[in-house]
Order: structure tokens, then sequence, then C-alpha cells
């Protein structure tokens, strides 16, 4: 057993030892019973100035690599989306290049990919609604000339331009005409960004979810299905009861995955969680169980991994990526600590403190000997001795 120590806002430091990573079999095929996505972040270069505000220097090798890791467990990889960034330290022309790296990646070895279209490219913040609508185009077709999917983004441009449901049905008509291939949708509550408050037309939650049903079924052929990021479940399982046939729903419930991708019996909901890149192995290991058809044994994985979850994406909820971060810092997927932006600011340590609690009993520490050696160093720099 290797110990470690913990420090909470008081100050005071007590002791604990990590267990032993669990021994997760990688898939010998695709996995079945569930389409999942991990949403993934980069990592920043050692050394360069990614400070707040500067443009983002990225670490190609060591982002693309944590690639290989998501796809070597099976589970399709969610790119230059909010886990990556975007609007958080990620620039436009870092945007494009992640897209193409990452699509040239997936295609070296079959792995599923989508990838985030949004308007951040425009510099003026407030545009009329065609300028919305050109801008979505061209983040579009530059995705889909890498052969990337893609997920159609919630934009700002479009929350700050509409006036009415009207407007978002107006600007989805007109950009999913010009899709060359079936596109997924994308609500992203204002726990996520709070400048996405209102979206799709109205701040009553039922009216806008009949504002997404309607867009869905008049662009039917051209929609594949909808991610959903409102951390409530409620709303979302009345989405996945209206869902147009032929479409999916995709959780972005990080407060709930675990109950909604089992399903009720009747509908189930698929995946693409910006947790899932803390618990690649274990969300692996947990479809693997439901291919099996040993719901018993998805739950005793997967499980644990939600109460992770929620601290990781505790309020304010938009800076859990740099949960993200830390877990793959722990788990040896990059040689530092740190974020474009800065943000690996964003948390306290007594914040990582109780996240390393939480990661231990997931089993979401793939090597338990290196997370406690870098989480004592962490501490110590820190000021911050052994209990």
């Amino acid at each position: 057993m290797r110990r470690t120590a913990g420090v909470d806002a008081g100050g005071a430091v007590s002791s604990f030892a990590l267990s032993d990573a669990p021994a997760f079999p990688r898939p010998t095929g695709p996995l079945r019973s569930r389409v999942a996505y991990a949403a993934a972040h980069v990592v920043p270069r050692v050394g360069a100035e990614n400070v707040p505000g500067a443009p983002a220097d990225i670490d190609w090798d060591a982002t693309l690599a944590f690639r290989h890791h998501v796809w070597s467990w099976g589970l399709g990889v969610a790119d230059a989306m909010d886990t990556a960034q975007r609007n958080m330290g990620l620039d436009a022309k870092a945007v494009r290049e992640l897209i193409a790296r990452s699509a040239a990646e997936a295609r070296s070895v079959g792995g599923a990919l989508v990838v985030g279209v949004n308007t951040d490219h425009l510099d003026d913040e407030v545009v009329p609604l065609q300028e919305v609508v050109d801008a979505y185009v061209e983040q579009l077709h530059f995705a889909e000339d890498q052969g990337a999917g893609v997920v159609l983004m919630a934009s700002r441009h479009l929350a700050r331009a509409a006036s009415s449901p009207a407007d978002y049905a107006r600007v989805y008509r007109e950009v999913l005409a010009r899709a060359g291939a079936p596109v997924v949708l994308h609500w992203l509550g204002a726990a996520f960004d709070p400048q996405l408050a209102g979206y799709f037309g109205s701040r009553d939650v039922p009216t806008c979810i009949d504002t997404v049903v309607e867009i869905m079924t008049e662009n039917v052929e051209r929609v594949r299905g909808i991610k959903i990021s409102l951390l409530d479940a409620g709303h979302e399982v009345t989405v996945r009861s209206r869902l147009p046939e032929g479409t999916t729903l995709f959780t972005g419930d990080d407060y709930h995955y675990v109950d909604l991708i089992a399903g009720d019996g009747e509908r189930h909901s698929d995946a693409l969680l910006g947790a899932f890149a803390c618990v690649a192995p274990n969300a692996s290991a947990a479809i693997q169980a439901l291919d099996a058809d040993d719901p018993a044994e998805y739950r005793r994985i997967l499980g644990p991994t939600e109460e992770l979850a929620r601290h990781v994406f505790a309020a304010p909820t938009y800076y859990y990526k740099t949960g993200v971060a830390f877990l793959s810092w722990l788990n040896g997927h990059q040689q530092a600590f740190a974020m474009v932006g800065g943000l690996h600011s964003a948390r306290s340590l007594p914040h990582l403190s109780t996240l390393v609690r939480l990661a231990d009993a997931a089993g979401a520490l793939e090597h338990p000997d290196l997370a406690a050696d870098r989480w004592n160093a962490y501490l110590a720099l820190h000021g911050v001795g052994s209990a």
C-alpha cells in the first residue's frame, strides 16, 4: 500500500493509503450495447507561455497520446469541445489544428471521432443571425473536410442574436441543410456556460424541449442525435422519450450518467461525457459488462465513479476541466499539472485532496504508486507535509 495525505479547508492534514488499481480488461472487439465518447482535454507544452489570454501552445504528442489511450479502451473521442477548453483558452487556430490532427490519428487506428463545430472564431461578440449561420457552416465544412463526425455545439453568438425559438429553428435549419452527413446537436446548460442561459429561446425548459424536438423532427435526415448537458436527469429522460425515430440521445449529464446509460428497460442514453475522460478504463469495463448482459457488474464498476464525477463537476461547473487535467497528470498521461490559459489554478488544494480520495475509491487511479509520488510532491510544493 502506498500512503499519501490530504488537506481540508481548515488546513488539517490527514493520511490515507491508496488502493491497488483495478485489473480492467481492454476490449477485444467493438463495444456493442452502448455508443460512448469521452470528451478529451488538451495538454499544454511544458515551458510555454500558456498564461491567461495567450494563444494555446499545445504538447501535441501528449495530447494525441491521450486520445489513443481513450481509443485503446474501445471508446470514441469527442474532441475540440468544452472539455478541450473551447471559449476558455483554446483559440481558433488551435481548434483547427486539434481537429485536423485528431482526425488524422483517428484514421490511423480506426478510432471513432466527433468534433465540436461552433462560431467561436468570430472576432465580434454580437453578429446578425446570418453571420451565425455562415460561421457555423465554415467550421462545419472544415471538420467534414478532415473526415470527422460533427457535434453542432451551442453558440454564444446565437444565444445573443436570437430573440425567439423561431430564430433558433431558422439557424439550425440553414446550417443542417449544408451538412454532408448527420450531425449531433448539443444543448449545453448554463451551469457549464452562463452565457448560454435561455438557449433555444426560453428560460422555461419544457418550452425549450418543444423547440429542440421540433428542430430535430424537421431536420431528422440530417440529425444523428443530441447531446444534452443540463445536469437534470428528468429533462433528459423527457427528451429521450420524444426523440424522432432513428435519432439517439447522448447523455452529457456528469451527475446521473450511471442510471441514464443503464436505461429504464425501454430506452437508454448513449454517452458523450467529459467524465469519461477521467475514467476511460472504468467506462469501457462497465459497457463490456452490459455487452455481457451483466447489469449488476456494470453498476459495480461504474457506480463509484459518479461521486468522483460530481466532485470534478462541482460548482462552478465550468472549472471541471481542471479536474480532468489533474487526473490525467496523476495517471501519467502528461508531464505536468498544467493547462492552457493557466486554468490549472481554478481549483483549490482541498478540492484536489478530495478528488484524490474519490478517484482512489472509484478505482480511477491507473498507477497508484505514480499518483502517490506526484500528489505527495505537489503537497510538499505547497508546504503541506505528511500527517
